[in-house]
């Protein structure tokens, strides 16, 4: 059965052996007869591909012929391949020589025999009783090494998430019958006992910065509990997104283990304590600003942190001061209180705020955050509609107190926060308050918005966006714009200026200004298309509107274009509102991660 690929290989050096004599340079090198894969494998193991546009001596070409056939025939035995025919050949033509291998995989060798098992402890552990279920390549397939491989690391790296650290090889055997294409396999493990969780040490290198008893709050498991991986894993999440530290090294040391008990050692490396930022920008509606930010990762070793951070634009003006305070009794999360505010001269409102807000927030799981609040209010504001353009009539203000709760939840599960292909997100907020009870008017107000990410293929990704909200009040007279619901812009709906959508009246100059509605629903589907790695372009649908009763439908389409930047994806966006065909169309300009 062996003949044939012998025979082509003698004749091979024979032929190979009339050119020893004289120089050459190895040209092109071909494969025939494989699909893609094995192709490809077959190009990496050739040593003649490595000495392409090389001048050699006769005899070092003919030697690396004579080689062709056996690294050919070893690059094909992962696939299952033991027996291929194979034929090297090569031509001399002007300067260089082509060397074309044609080669017949065969018929594959399948499993035969399969005796995957655990012994020990692990035996009756009911998650690597379903890697074993799973394990490929399983009787009858095509003995395919890299499923093996796969297979059986994911096996072993089980035994060690789970805890079981004397694990070992009981055996570990693939015997290959080529006369009958088959393949036997003998493969266990002994898993030994499985290990518990021990005590946790946190060390801070070069200094402490942090007491270790607010971060052994992290650590959510009782002592002497079954070991698992995912345990440190969470620690590690639940510490980077303290953001005190600017590395985390976490490892168990089943060395030292006492009893069943194995220790732990978390290294951490402090993060610098201040952050200043920077930055400039231009907003249609705001006009050209500067932005000033300074943050405390940590203003003591209780871990507390601050806030100051300073957005002046031309039309908008907003301060914010926030400090917050560890909570990780109860979830993972915070105590915040903060401040803030806020001064808006546009052309259609003259506004100033500030609002005090004491929260707490956590984290119920991997995906769902929830955050309670408290919020005092008092707002100024007049429309400009409402103005006779003389500087020396006093503008007619109203006056605005409200103190109420607010809840708030949000929801994420995406395989990539800046740049998601399957993810899905939402908010739902709840917040009123009671007249006579620290508010103007009573009031209960519900908002939902949700964001669905789907990848098509390798190059497109659909985006679906959705926003619902509703008050219910007889007073909305009385509430201020920052608590009525606006639509337009981007975000909302692409087409129409910012806050255009939606009840609005007319000034004395003849233009109409936005007053804000009871309620809102905007909807948008967008389609990307990526023609490289990092660039590509959008083509867009939005729909919506802001009102009181009867809603008036606004839809607007457009087209932008997408970068992929260092810093998180930049869009820019021209849209056309299709309800006035008279309209100007609209430029957006937005740039930071999806979710």
């Amino acid at each position: 059965m062996r003949f044939p690929h012998r025979i082509a290989a003698i004749a091979s050096c024979l032929f190979a052996s009339s050119f020893a004599a004289h120089a050459a340079q190895v040209g092109e090198v071909r494969i025939v007869g494989l699909d893609e894969p094995m192709t490809q494998n077959v190009r990496a193991a050739l040593t003649l591909v490595g000495a392409q546009g090389k001048d050699l001596s006769g005899r070092r070409l003919a030697y690396l012929v004579r080689e062709a056939d056996d690294e050919t025939r070893e690059a094909l035995q992962p696939f299952g391949y033991y027996s291929p025919t194979i034929e090297v050949e090569r031509s001399r033509g002007e300067g260089a020589t082509t060397v074309t291998i044609t080669v017949d995989p065969g018929e594959p060798v399948t499993v035969r025999r399969s005796h995957v098992a655990i012994t020990g402890e692990g035996s009756r552990d009911r998650y690597l009783r379903e890697d074993l279920g799973e394990f490929v390549p399983r009787p009858g397939d095509v003995f395919d090494h890299q499923l093996y491989e796969a297979s059986k690391v994911r096996i072993s790296r089980r035994l060690a998430v789970r805890g079981y650290f004397d694990a070992d090889f009981a055996s570990r055997r693939v015997e290959v019958t080529r006369a009958d294409n088959a393949a036997d396999i003998d493969l266990a493990w002994t898993s030994g006992q499985r290990y518990d969780m021990g005590p946790v040490t946190f060390e801070q290198t070069p200094q402490t910065i942090i007491r270790p008893s607010l971060l052994q709050r992290l650590q959510y498991w009782e002592d002497g509990s079954y070991y698992h991986q995912g345990k440190l894993d969470r620690l590690r999440e639940s510490l980077a997104r303290l953001d005190y530290f600017a590395s985390i090294d976490i490892q168990p040391r089943p060395e030292d283990a006492v009893g069943n008990d194995v220790p732990v050692t978390v290294t951490l490396t402090p993060a610098k304590r201040s952050i200043y930022s920077a930055g400039i920008g231009y907003g249609t509606d705001s006009g050209p600003g500067v932005r000033l930010g300074l943050e405390r990762r940590y203003v003591n070793d209780r871990g507390h942190k601050a806030l100051a951070q300073l957005d002046y634009a031309q039309k908008r003006k907003t301060l914010t001061l926030q400090y917050r305070i560890p909570a990780f009794a109860w979830l993972d999360g915070w105590y915040t209180i903060s401040a803030q505010a806020a001064d808006e001269q546009t052309d259609y409102v003259d506004s100033r705020r500030i609002e005090f807000v004491g929260s707490r927030s956590g984290e119920v799981n991997d995906h769902l955050t929830v955050v309670a609040s408290m919020h005092a209010l008092r707002e100024r504001w007049a429309y400009l509609a409402d103005d006779d353009g003389d500087p020396e009539t006093p503008r007619d203000y109203r006056y605005a107190t409200f103190t109420y709760p607010s809840l708030r939840a949000e929801y994420i599960d995406a395989d990539n926060l800046v740049f998601p292909r399957d993810g899905l997100s939402g908010t739902l907020l709840l917040r009123g308050g009671v007249e006579g009870a620290g508010s103007d008017a009573s009031f209960a107000q519900v908002r939902a918005t949700s964001h669905w990410y789907r990848g098509i293929g390798a190059s497109n990704r659909l985006i679906v966006r959705g926003e619902l909200g509703h008050t219910y009040t007889n007073a909305l007279v009385d509430m201020p714009p920052s608590l009525r619901f606006f639509a337009g812009g981007d975000d909302s709906i692409r087409g129409y200026g910012w806050r255009e959508v939606g009840p609005r009246i007319e000034g004395v100059d003849g233009k109409l200004y936005a007053v804000g509605a009871k309620n809102v629903a905007t909807a948008s589907v967008e389609f990307e298309h990526y023609f490289t790695q990092s660039w590509g372009a959008a083509a867009f649908v939005d729909t919506g509107s802001a009102f009181n009763g009867t809603p008036d439908w606004r839809t607007g389409v457009g087209a932008g274009v997408r970068w992929r930047s260092p810093v998180g994806p930049v869009r820019l966006d021209i849209g056309h509102g299709l309800d006035d065909p008279d309209s100007s169309f609209q430029l957006y300009l937005s740039v930071g991660a999806d979710l």
